[in-house]
């Protein structure tokens, strides 16, 4: 028997803590303040952890959320149109410490549904329960920065420049309409990352759930609906062909914010009429190298080229996602690494220790099969035990050496458990393999030779969005720039970054003299604007 046909559990195998109680029809979605409940086709959920039932490995049917139509999705946007209200309605013109208000009443709310979201973390996309716990506690503390960050950006900017004879205040403020659309790899914290700046800065926005992670959603529907004022925040379900083009096509939405591939945001940016208009804040897709030097710790360089290539299975944007090794380490560096990947432990998400996980991507295993063997057609190898053993959707991870330009795995994002390796002799190699590859996120450089990782600092500062030293690639921490190159990104995000993306600055000035001051200091004296300010936030 394989290491994985009994890697699946039985219904009342699963621990009492962490079962389902039942089958989670969620029919619910919100417009304009109210929840509706929706009596068309539904959209089944199936959970990437199958169930063994009468000795048969079965899939395991626990949700199912609507198949909205053109027409829900219109009357969301319409929602969200009004409430903006070309930026006089309550929201856009709301006091900055009102809306501030909302945001801590909904985080309030979200904590109290900590484990039915972590739950559902692990059910539907098959993250494990410790970085499950984690998505969910960073959304909140991102929340939280967030707010403290909102406060200090009012606090600088709560003053009166004086330049060449003209009196001036700078403020931000909203950009209008927002759609909103999240990674089904973190369907918690990276939507959070744009949904409550666009909020909290004063636009009106379209929610539309990832593909996958979408029931974790539904504890957080009543929260939504009672902390935010009607048509501020609408969410719809459904697919992206029936709902998200015919509101971009409707030129009414002002700011896309899309994590996914670069391919989808591209498709759906071309239907917007009016390009000039929309402002897109936008993660994609990543091809992050590993660059290890001949003078790297190897110790140092396997923990984090494994941890960087196999977290979250490899499902991350930010993961390694191949690794370049000179030659005079190869020998030395493959059976540490593919001991070490063997190390990792496979499970069930709730399992504790469990590192790799089932995938919940349908078709998932087959793609990923489909890419070793094209690999092995050119001359790889599968070096690790066990790598690329497939049972329904767990698949173990296939580290393949050596690793050639000819293969699909040198150049396509896998996005799953599969790590190339390529043996390389002259660093210029790696540096032209940076600079021809269509993606530019990050990458990772392992070495001892300060005068070497500086020169390839400066080589490939201007390809990549970060450069990690002797550390594997990575989002956080959430105060730092996120963003990337070419194929990549669109825009920056951080907490004070996604504050700056959702909105723009606004100039009120006047010139300098005695009934334009005047006129000035009344409006701040009787607090007849919620823009032109100086009261101080706490």
């Amino acid at each position: 028997m394989s290491l994985i046909e009994t890697i699946f559990p039985s219904a009342n195998e699963v621990p009492s803590t962490w079962q389902l109680e039942a089958f989670i029809e969620q029919r619910a979605y919100l417009i304009n303040g109210e929840l509706h409940n929706w009596n068309g086709p539904m959209n089944e959920v199936i959970s990437p952890v199958s169930l063994v039932k009468d000795g048969k490995l079965v899939p395991n049917s626990i949700g199912s959320t609507p198949l909205l139509t053109e027409k829900e999705s219109l009357e969301a946007l319409d929602a969200a149109v009004a409430a903006y209200n070309n930026g006089t309605g309550e929201w856009p013109t709301m006091a900055i410490t009102d809306r501030i208000a909302h945001v801590e009443r909904f985080l309030v709310e979200m904590k109290k549904q900590r484990n039915a979201v972590v739950k559902l973390l692990m059910w539907e996309i098959g993250k494990v329960l410790p970085d499950s716990e984690k998505e969910f506690d960073r959304t909140c503390l991102y929340m939280e920065d967030t707010i403290r960050e909102l406060k200090n950006m009012d606090r600088r900017n709560a003053k009166f420049e004086n330049e060449e004879g003209i009196i001036a205040q700078i403020r931000r403020v909203p950009l209008g309409v927002a759609l909103c659309m999240g990674p089904y790899n973190y369907p918690l914290n990276e939507t959070f990352s744009t949904l409550i700046p666009a909020l909290i800065m004063g636009n009106t926005v379209v929610f539309k759930p990832a593909k996958y992670g979408v029931l974790l959603i539904q504890p957080l529907l009543e929260a939504f609906k009672n902390c935010f004022p009607k048509g501020v925040i609408n969410i719809i379900y459904g697919r992206g062909r029936e709902t998200v083009g015919v509101m971009m096509e409707s030129g009414k939405i002002d700011v896309f914010a899309f994590i996914g591939t670069n391919k989808g945001a591209s498709d759906i940016k071309k239907l917007h009429p009016k390009p000039h208009r929309l402002r897109s804040v936008l993660g994609l897709d990543a091809k992050n190298p590993a660059i290890i030097l001949p003078d790297a710790d190897l110790d140092i360089a396997v923990a984090e080229a494994v941890a960087g290539s196999l977290s979250f299975n490899g499902q991350r944007c930010t993961a390694l996602k191949i690794i370049f090794v000179h030659e005079s380490l190869i020998s030395a560096f493959l059976p540490k690494f593919t001991a070490a990947v063997n190390q990792l432990a496979i499970g069930m998400p709730w399992d504790k220790g469990a590192k790799i996980t089932p995938l919940p991507e349908p078709g998932k295993a087959a793609y990923l099969t489909a890419l070793v063997k094209d690999a092995q057609q050119f001359g790889a190898e599968i070096v690790n035990e066990n790598g690329g053993l497939v049972n329904d959707t767990f698949f173990y991870p296939a580290v393949l050496y050596p690793v050639n330009n000819k293969m699909r795995i040198y150049s396509e994002e896998q996005f799953g458990p599969v790590v190339p390796i390529v043996s390389y002799k002259d660093i210029a190699e790696t540096v032209d393999y940076v600079v021809q590859s269509n993606f530019g996120q990050q990458l990772s450089i392992f070495g001892k030779n300060s005068a070497t990782i500086g020169h390839l600092i400066d080589e490939l500062a201007n390809q990549v969005g970060r450069i990690n030293i002797n550390a594997q690639c990575q989002r956080g921490p959430d105060m730092y720039p996120f963003n990337g190159r070419k194929d990549s990104a669109e825009g920056t995000l951080s907490v004070a970054d996604a504050l700056r993306a959702f909105s723009i600055r606004l100039l009120i000035s006047t010139k300098d003299n005695e009934l334009n001051k005047e006129i000035v200091q009344t409006i701040v004296r009787e607090h007849q604007s919620n823009y032109l300010r100086l009261d101080y936030i706490f």
